[in-house]
């Protein structure tokens, strides 16, 4: 959305000609939606920030729920929003911390604000583009003066009225629609500067869950998230928002079920042993945070192979930090041998998963031409040095 696009949109017609129009789920219906707009003599930027919005509303219901009916969106934005319900969690710690007021720095179009002033916390946000700093006073006019948005650099913003910080530096080009990542080094505010104030004050900085975990400071918690099987973000905290004596922590969250696992530091791995009854794939987080020997030890399990993120045991146990498989038989790892074990045994609807191997399921699934009534998992590993295909089903 364009500067002219926002203006037309931001005026009493405008936003209820958005709430007119309803939601648009297909290219068809937005294409007659403009058709239908421009016939009726409203202007190409308006029928444009209608139109967009609408199309962005359905695909923000995912992240913000009944929510996105009333708020407004950029595209990037939305992309690089935080899901309202971990938005949720992360105010909860600032309020469990006693925290009554936040800045937020690089507040997008507001979604961790949302979750903070939910709270009762009072929030100073600040965004660098222009309109994405429109569209987050928007977003959070409800709360009316508890919430503040301003258009300036994270860098420039007053902290003296707030307890602690809440940062997202932006890590992609600039711009309301495609943007690409871009590295550590040109991010902004950038690195150095952020990590410098999480020194200074107490606070939190939402990062990409594949952050080099070498740039990580000593003297914070880091902590890995996903939600409903995507790993989607790393947070660190800093003072009195880390919790006394973690390091690593791994938040998985599946609906309305959340649960947690927490370390002082990164666990050791557990020796590989030979293939057992069950395997296991841990969560994206716990990988992710280096926790895959803590979950072992739960389960009684071992590495599959050394360096790759599947576990194996003998016991019927499984956890919500990992999937379960029960592995029915190894078969051949040659494409046609495969193609025929499975026809064989009538599998139709396979479920492909790898791991340390160079598959592409979407093409392994076309090369073994499916047939059958039943179902399956296959996961496509390495044992010993060789490659393996595991039939097997998912447990729970």
């Amino acid at each position: 959305m364009e500067i002219a696009e926002l203006t037309a949109l931001l005026t009493p017609a405008g936003l209820t000609l958005l709430d007119e129009l309803g939601p648009l789920t297909t290219t068809d219906e937005a294409a007659r939606a403009v058709s239908r707009l421009r016939a009726a003599g409203h202007s190409p930027d308006l029928v444009a920030a209608v139109v967009g919005q609408a199309r962005l509303r359905v695909k923000a219901a995912a992240k913000f729920g009944p929510f996105a009916d009333r708020m407004l969106f950029t595209r990037a934005g939305l992309e690089q929003a935080t899901r309202l319900s971990i938005a949720a969690r992360h105010a909860g710690r600032f309020r469990a911390a006693g925290v009554s007021s936040v800045a937020d720095l690089g507040c997008g179009i507001g979604g961790d604000a949302l979750g903070l002033a939910g709270l009762g916390i009072r929030v100073e946000a600040v965004d660098a583009d222009e309109v994405t700093a429109a569209i987050a006073a928007y977003n959070l006019a409800p709360f009316g003066e508890a919430v503040t948005v301003a258009h300036g650099r994270a860098e420039d913003a007053d902290l003296g009225g707030v307890d602690a910080v809440w940062l997202d530096p932006a890590r992609r080009t600039a711009g309301h629609g495609e943007t690409r990542r871009v590295s550590a080094d040109q991010w902004s505010p950038s690195l150095d500067w952020v990590f410098g104030l999480l020194q200074a004050r107490p606070g939190g900085v939402k990062l990409g869950p594949a952050f080099d975990r070498e740039l990580i400071p000593d003297d914070v918690e880091a902590q890995w998230i996903s939600a409903d099987g995507s790993t989607i973000e790393l947070v660190l905290w800093s003072g009195r928002l880390a919790r006394e004596g973690v390091r690593r922590a791994a938040l998985v969250v599946r609906g309305d079920d959340v649960w947690e696992l927490t370390a002082p530091a990164d666990a050791t791995d557990v020796e590989p042993r030979e293939l057992g009854a069950f395997v296991h794939e841990p969560d994206g987080a716990v990988i992710r945070a280096r926790l895959i020997g803590e979950v072992a030890r739960s389960l009684d399990a071992g590495m599959l192979a050394p360096g790759i993120a599947y576990l194996t045991s003998d016991a019927a146990l499984t956890s919500p930090f990992v999937s379960s498989f029960r592995v029915r038989e190894e078969l051949p790892a040659d494409t046609k041998k495969l193609a025929r074990a499975l026809r064989e045994r009538n599998i139709g609807t396979l479920e492909i998963k790898k791991r340390g191997v160079d598959v592409d399921p979407a093409v392994l699934r076309t090369r073994l031409s499916l047939r059958g009534d039943e179902s399956a998992t296959l996961l496509m590993t390495r044992v010993a040095g060789r490659r393996v295909a595991l039939l097997a089903d998912r447990v729970g």
